[in-house]
């Protein structure tokens, strides 16, 4: 029987998970609880009834909730055939598939499923994680993935539990030994106004990089509005932060604080 999983969505034709044209799979749930979440539909790892809110009651409201629920279980079977229908995009665009979510990682079992059919097709695999997993989970698929996209949020570890839920301590020697056993990673630095992108928090994100003695890749995410527009388009019990995204010239003066210590930097997904 083949392995079981829970997405929330498989999105084709993105140009911002990776290198060229990729169809990014959504793994539901995740062991952080950032405040600025951008997809927090994913954040449980349960399949969840769509919530109208109160404005649409009845059987009509009643029926959709039923008929639309937030996450579907999925065999890898079933992910391989839609991942892999646009093969020929890929081959021409340096593309692939990406799994993102949520926390890919939390679902290891699954992922390495995935991977290894995807591997086996020949398809280029990237794992879009935020870090916080064993170790060991990482061994068991480093050898399939040809890119990590890795979320880099709080140096800071008071502020990092704070502001995710959770300590910093595995994440940052996860990324270590990523990069010390030699994996493809791009490091991605999600701006959240007076939170992360605040010159303190960039200081320390470039002294630990420079700690690892590698040259890493890194993206700048600028603030994304689109976690608090799918907060109320699901009306889901979280805090709105009610943030605005950057101006470009900003977020350019921080990419280039980094281009001056040497590290390759781009801005966007």
């Amino acid at each position: 029987m083949s392995q079981t999983g829970t997405i929330f969505d498989l999105r084709r034709f993105c140009i911002h998970d990776g290198p060229g044209i990729r169809t990014t799979v959504f793994f539901k749930g995740c062991p952080l609880d950032c405040w600025w979440c951008h997809n927090p539909e994913g954040r449980s790892d349960k399949v969840e009834p769509f919530d109208f809110g109160e404005s649409q009651i009845g059987e009509i409201a009643e029926c959709k909730m039923r008929d639309f629920p937030i996450g579907r279980v999925v065999t890898v079977d079933e992910v391989f055939s839609d991942v892999a229908r646009d093969e020929p995009f890929y081959d021409q665009s340096g593309g692939g598939v990406t799994f993102s979510g949520g926390e890919p990682m939390a679902q290891i079992d699954f992922l390495a499923a995935l991977l290894a059919a995807c591997k086996k097709a020949g398809l280029h695999c990237a794992v879009d994680t935020c870090g916080y997993a064993p170790w060991a989970d990482f061994e068991r698929i480093f050898d399939m993935v040809d890119l990590f996209l890795f979320d880099l949020k709080l140096i800071d570890p008071e502020k990092h539990i704070t502001y995710t839920g959770v300590s910093n301590e595995i994440i940052l020697s996860n990324l270590s030994a990523l990069i010390r056993h030699g994996c493809n990673v791009e490091v991605r630095l999600p701006l959240i106004p007076n939170i992360t992108d605040i010159g303190e928090n960039l200081e320390a994100v470039a002294s630990f990089l420079a700690s690892l003695h590698a040259t890493c890749r890194i993206t700048m995410l600028p603030y994304n509005k689109l976690g608090e527009d799918k907060i109320e388009r699901f009306n889901l019990p979280r805090r709105r932060l009610r943030l605005e995204s950057q101006a470009t010239s900003v977020l350019e003066q921080k990419a280039a604080y980094f281009r001056e210590r040497g590290f390759e930097v781009r801005i966007g997904g």
